[in-house]
């Protein structure tokens, strides 16, 4: 073979995150109220901006010399008649470890997708970005934005993977590395896991803390003999394991607080017109904003000028459209939720439908990560109350007519039989189960005992034991 210089040909698959596709995701991702705040910000940075009240001044400009919204929707460089769909394809994540970024540019910080300041999912997110990278921290993000403020996995790590169209061993590697983060103890999945982090950080996680912490109904019972046996562990053994178990943080995101103290402000509103229920935007939280053609009157007439004026407009068209793509994104995922969840609207939480991203994903004809990032953070107020957006999105179980029912309204069946049961007829599961099966819902043993469990109700002999104590009382 001969040694020589040579041109050669290859192609390669890259995503190159402009400015302005880094703006567009930013923006979709932003609540109503955040996106007033960075509009204003663009307003301050761009004097070719102006903020519409509906008359004065600007009004004036608008009606004579600038273009409507639509017009620059239809004009500017990144305007589409389209809603926004800018989602990871399968060959964007395949390449993720290559994201180009322009020079001078720190790149897209996938941390402002869904993690608020000095909150735990801002916490964790920053350990994320210090030793992963590519394809595993994208799956850490969005495992860590299904991290609750208790610091517990609340999605099932099987969804989470299936959204990101990766194998559950690929999320389960990923999750163990953030079970390594701090707080000790975060992304467990049950009080379990959470105290048996906790253990093995302090290096207490021996067979018989392992079977203490396998067992701790019997501790919560009061079963210490039975314990005892199970441990093979003697009076001073057990009582040590038990004062260590109890100095460990059952909730160890909760020292972050909480990321939502505010008041929330609806981001869209459900309105019934013709016994059909509709999406609108909360216009109150959006400032109108148009292109002010007219300024620049009166500036020296030359090439730097002229550059620096054609800048700002070319920046200003770029953000009407992107918010108008916004405000059309927003409409269609969130016209679709509502229009699938209607009978939640009109009688409540035990009519909540399952219903999965892929599945809006599939009717508004956008990637599934764009309809994520449009329901990150949203709050949809409806005549029951004010809801996030993410929380019409549930799984389902089998029902015996063969169609499915959410676990949120399976949850809600349990609670209203458990609430009504009399302290001389406690229900067993088993006897929940036949119940429910009455109910149209077709659910094993197992699964009623993990939704009693999930809603925080005891087993048939914990309730009938405080039943007892209550009426010895």
């Amino acid at each position: 073979m001969s040694l020589g210089p040579r041109l050669d040909i290859r192609a390669t698959q890259s995503l190159a995150m402009t400015p302005q596709l880094q703006q567009a995701i930013h923006l979709l991702t932003l609540t109503n109220v955040e996106l007033a705040a960075a509009v204003a910000e663009e307003i301050e940075r761009n004097p070719m901006l102006i903020v519409d009240d509906g008359g004065g001044e600007a009004a004036a400009r608008h009606d004579t010399q600038a273009e409507s919204t639509e017009s620059l929707v239809d004009h500017g460089d990144a305007a589409t008649d389209a809603p926004l769909d800018l989602g990871w394809s399968e060959e964007t994540v395949d390449h993720a470890s290559r994201l180009d970024s322009p020079a001078g540019d720190d790149g897209f910080d996938f941390d402002q997708l869904a993690c608020a300041e000095g909150s735990l999912c801002d916490h964790l997110g920053t350990q994320a970005g210090e030793i992963l990278d590519g394809v595993d921290l994208l799956i850490a993000r969005q495992i860590i934005d299904c991290i609750d403020d208790a610091g517990y996995l609340a999605e099932p790590l099987g969804d989470i993977a299936a959204r990101l169209k990766i194998s559950t061993r690929e999320a389960d590697k990923v999750l163990e590395i953030i079970q390594g983060f701090d707080p000790v103890g975060v992304g467990a999945r049950t009080l379990a896991e959470c105290l048996e982090l906790q253990a093995k950080a302090a290096d207490r996680y021996d067979p018989c803390m392992a079977t203490l912490i396998a067992n701790l109904d019997l501790l919560a019972a009061g079963r210490i003999a039975q314990l005892q046996r199970l441990c093979n562990a003697d009076d001073e053994d057990m009582a040590d394991m038990i004062r260590e178990l109890r100095g460990y943080d059952p909730k160890p995101g909760l020292r972050f607080g909480t990321t939502r103290t505010e008041t929330v402000e609806p981001d869209l509103f459900v309105v019934e017109r013709g016994g059909k229920f509709t999406i609108e935007i909360n216009q109150a939280t959006l400032p109108t904003i148009t292109l002010d053609q007219r300024y620049g009157k009166g500036l020296p007439d030359n090439a730097k000028t002229k550059a620096w004026l054609s800048e700002c407009a070319t920046g200003a068209r770029w953000l009407l459209g992107a918010l108008e793509q916004r405000r059309k994104t927003l409409l269609a995922v969130a016209g679709e939720v509502v229009k699938h969840q209607q009978d939640f609207f009109r009688h409540g939480v035990a009519s909540l439908r399952p219903l999965t991203m892929t599945r809006v994903a599939e009717v508004v004809e956008m990637h599934e990560s764009t309809v994520s990032r449009a329901a990150s953070g949203k709050y949809l107020g409806t005549p029951l109350g004010t809801f996030e957006l993410r929380y019409f999105f549930v799984s389902g179980v089998a029902t015996d007519d063969g169609e499915a029912a959410s676990a949120t309204a399976v949850k809600a069946a349990i609670k209203v039989l458990i609430a009504a049961e009399k302290p001389n007829a406690i229900l067993s599961d088993d006897t929940l189960v036949d119940l429910l099966k009455a109910q149209g819902f077709d659910l094993a043993r197992r699964t009623v005992a993990k939704y009693r469990e999930a809603i925080g109700l005891g087993s048939s002999i914990q309730r009938r034991r405080a039943a007892a104590i209550a009426g010895n009382g």
